[in-house]
């Protein structure tokens, strides 16, 4: 969706039809707090991901770090996606809002504005996204997936979805969106053709990988994984948002 005064942009993959910031000790509202992260050295906080409860005896599977290899994997593999750094995106979750089959099922949210700006002016003020940072490094992009839809996919819609949401971002890879000609410049003129690219994408990606094993945990569906003797972890975030840093400088004369 294009940028919105109080809403970051985000290229959101939608199933075909059939914790907030906290203010600082000022008032002023320009203080509100514009970092979220890990200072070096702390591991990112996880949450289970599903809502079954935590086992303390099954195996935990961290699904933020099994997708971010799946992202490392494609990066490497995938000339399409070789301007990547998977180190400055972070996968995240989101729960459904139901379980029907249709609606969101992932979105890739921008950390800077148009070409990479940090900052934007809007209604007599100055706008930067909230940082986000992992292990004392920046990130640029948060890719969101919507559980259990996601997960409901078939082993071949998953990776469609995956391809789909990496390739929003921006060649540049500098915190703005894939811009395309025309007037539907974030999702470009048809979906259909998009996703049939994404597929084609994703077939020539997955003809001869001499790793599959890496792959193997998209092959099971949220049903199967739920009655598993599993605890699926992730990270959960809030949604970024856009803090006014302060007032904008007058025009000149």
């Amino acid at each position: 969706m294009p940028d919105r005064p109080k809403n970051l942009p985000s290229a959101d993959r939608v199933a075909p039809a059939a914790a907030p910031a906290a203010l600082a000790a000022s008032g002023r509202r320009w203080h509100l707090d514009r970092l979220w992260g890990t200072p070096a050295g702390k591991p990112l906080p996880l949450a289970p991901v599903f809502d079954c409860p935590f086992d303390p005896d099954a195996p935990t599977v961290n699904l933020t770090e099994r997708l971010t290899r799946v992202v490392e994997d494609i990066a490497r593999r995938c000339p399409t996606f070789a301007h990547l750094r998977p180190a400055e995106l972070l996968v995240t979750f989101t729960a459904a809002r139901n379980r029907l089959q249709y609606g969101l099922l992932a979105r890739v949210t921008p950390m800077r504005f148009r070409d990479g700006a940090p900052t934007r002016r809007s209604r007599g003020l100055v706008y930067q996204v909230q940082r986000f940072t992992v292990d004392g490094r920046e990130m640029l992009y948060l890719v969101t997936f919507c559980l259990p839809r996601f997960l409901d996919q078939c082993f071949e819609q998953k990776l469609v979805t995956i391809f789909h949401e990496l390739y929003h971002i921006s060649p540049a890879f500098d915190g703005d969106l894939r811009r395309h000609p025309g007037r539907y410049e974030v999702h470009s003129k048809s979906k259909k053709a998009y996703d049939a690219e994404m597929l084609t994408l994703v077939r020539d990606y997955l003809r001869g990988h001499p790793e599959p094993q890496r792959l193997a945990f998209l092959h099971r569906r949220a049903a199967e994984l739920r009655k598993a003797p599993l605890n699926l972890v992730g990270v959960v975030v809030p949604r970024p948002k856009m803090v006014p840093v302060g007032p904008a400088p007058a025009k000149p004369a």
